[in-house]
């Protein structure tokens, strides 16, 4: 693509001028190039400058149209030998007065964001997998100050969740849950863990497919739930169930827009207060149907929560290698959830879902 084209596409990328099914491509491959994801940063900070110069502009001409109307130098002599006319000038002049004034307090306010003088902290996105790594070091460290010895094992540097998609072993997680990973395991909710590979990876979704490879693991049975190909609506009720701490956790909310961060079509934001550790978890609408995987959240602005559509987990996994599995994966297609209370659903979901622990060199 010329940089002209590039440029053409960028333009109707921001105007939100794409298809759903062309945004989509578009946002893959700026996820997957740097290069273009940069020139779409620069292109959308030039338009804001452009606007920021043009509503100066037409604030400056507002305000000089104002002020032609007002004789600011015969009313100052006015005032000055008669005091008593500012009630008759507020009386004829309030309304313009007011605008001025409100227009003046924006122009400063807006001068004071801008140059990030009004806040102290800019918001930012952050992932949520768990650092547990150092913790744990600082803990031996202060028991080997006391004379305490502790047993010589392998620390786990990151923890997140994942979810079973096969009976099998397959699992699904965030690439950023796993990424410099040396080695992973998996721990269901009775306590055992399993020895886990990085079967697949789509980085530019956050997706990542692991695969229980332990000789101890046997099979699942049948997955309760549904992964949904289809988009969920604004307002449904969701719920998500992860390992934000050392046992699951369950929290509810709402899927509060069909759009991530900057209008990110992968991702939906939700209202679910998550934490860290529940990267990776799946995100359930009320009839058993996984519609995402919980990804990250926005620092500073309370409530604003995103995770991974599922219809970027069922192309990853249509995209695993048939070489590096024995056959193509067959998800399941019943949906035994669909007919339960969330009690019922939460309960049934203790075997599907694991802890993930990354350990690195």
């Amino acid at each position: 693509m010329n940089d002209s084209k590039l440029l053409e596409e960028i333009e109707r990328y921001l105007n939100g001028e794409m298809a759903p099914e062309e945004r989509k491509q578009f946002e893959l491959l700026r996820k997957g190039d740097t290069a273009i994801n940069n020139k779409i940063a620069e292109h959308e900070e030039f338009a804001k400058i452009l606007k920021q110069y043009g509503d100066r502009l037409a604030l400056e001409t507002r305000l000089n149209a104002i002020h032609d109307e007002i004789d600011v130098h015969t009313l100052a002599e006015e005032l000055m030998i008669h005091p008593s006319r500012i009630v008759s000038l507020w009386r004829n002049h309030h309304s313009k007065i007011s605008v001025a004034a409100s227009i003046a307090i924006f122009a400063i306010l807006s001068t004071l964001f801008i140059t990030g003088n009004l806040s102290n902290q800019e918001s930012k996105y952050i992932q949520l997998r768990r650092e547990v790594g150092i913790l744990k070091q600082k803990t031996e460290t202060l028991k080997a100050a006391q004379g305490i010895k502790a047993p010589v094992s392998a620390t786990d540097r990151f923890r997140g969740t994942g979810f079973a998609i096969t009976s099998n072993g397959l699992i699904a997680t965030n690439y950023h849950v796993v990424n410099g990973a040396d080695s992973v395991y998996v721990q269901n909710g009775a306590g055992k863990s399993f020895k886990a590979k990085i079967l697949y990876t789509e980085p530019e979704s956050d997706i990542a497919i692991l695969k229980i490879v332990d000789t101890s693991f046997r099979n699942l049975g049948a997955i309760p739930y549904t992964i949904k190909k289809t988009e969920s609506d604004l307002a449904e009720s969701v719920y998500t169930y992860g390992y934000p701490q050392d046992s699951p956790h369950f929290d509810e909310g709402k899927v509060t827009s069909a759009v991530g961060l900057n209008g990110d079509s992968l991702d939906y934001q939700i209202s679910i207060p998550i934490n860290a550790g529940n990267s990776g978890s799946p995100l359930i609408d009320s009839r058993g149907n996984v519609i995402g995987i919980v990804q990250g959240k926005q620092t500073q602005l309370e409530g604003v929560h995103f995770a991974v559509k599922s219809s970027y987990l069922i192309n990853a996994i249509q995209n695993i290698p048939v070489d590096s599995i024995n056959k193509k994966v067959a998800l399941n297609t019943k949906n035994t959830l669909s007919n339960l209370n969330t009690v019922q659903q939460v309960k049934k979901l203790k075997n599907y879902v694991f802890m993930v622990k990354v350990y690195d060199k």
